[in-house]
C-alpha cells in the first residue's frame, strides 16, 4: 500500500491551482448591462475575457478602427485614464476578426502596467479581452495569450454563449 504525505496532497493541490499555465479565477469587475466574463492568470498575466452579444456598432466590416477597441474592450475598468501605448493592429481569434491594441496603465500600487485589449466580431456579436502584465512588450508573450484565448478552455465556453441565444 502507498502512502502520501500530507505535503505531498498539498503541493499537488497548490501546482493544480497556482502551478504553470492558465488558471481560472473570479471575475472582478462590477456587474453591468452584459454578463460576466470569464478571468485567467498564469504567473503576472491576467486575462479578461467576455463576450458583448449584439453590441458590434457595425455587422458588415466589424471592429476596424482604435477608437472603437477603447470604447468597447472595457479597459476603462482597469484605469479609467488608460494610454495607448501604441497603433492598433488587426487580429484574429479563430474565425472572429477585429483589432488589438496595447496600453499603458496605472498599476494597483500605483506603478505602469501594460494592457492589450482585443476587440473581436462575428456578425453583431463583440467577444472583448484584455491582458494585463509586465512582459507585454514581447510579442511572444501576446501571441501566447492569444494562444489561450484560441483554446478549448476558452472557446468552449464562448461558443455554448454565441449559440446559446
Amino acid at each position: 500500500m502507498l502512502f502520501r504525505s500530507t505535503a505531498a496532497e498539498w503541493y499537488e493541490a497548490w501546482l493544480r491551482e497556482y502551478g504553470p499555465g492558465w488558471h481560472e479565477m473570479a471575475w472582478p469587475f462590477p456587474r453591468d448591462a452584459f454578463p460576466a466574463g470569464k478571468a485567467y492568470r498564469n504567473d503576472d498575466l491576467r486575462l479578461y475575457v467576455r463576450p458583448k452579444l449584439g453590441f458590434c456598432s457595425n455587422c458588415e466590416t466589424g471592429v476596424v478602427d482604435d477608437s472603437e477597441v477603447d470604447r468597447v474592450t472595457d479597459i476603462d475598468l482597469l484605469d479609467a485614464n488608460f494610454t495607448p501605448a501604441a497603433d492598433g493592429a488587426r487580429v484574429r481569434i479563430t474565425d472572429m476578426q477585429g483589432r488589438a491594441r496595447l496600453y499603458r496603465l496605472k498599476g494597483k500600487d500605483g506603478r505602469p502596467v501594460l494592457a492589450e485589449a482585443l476587440a473581436v466580431s462575428l456578425n453583431c456579436d463583440l467577444v472583448v479581452a484584455i491582458v494585463t502584465g509586465n512582459r507585454l512588450e514581447d510579442p511572444a508573450v501576446r501571441k501566447s495569450a492569444h494562444e489561450f484565448i484560441e483554446s478549448n478552455t476558452v472557446q468552449v465556453w464562448i461558443n455554448g454563449i454565441l449559440e446559446g441565444r
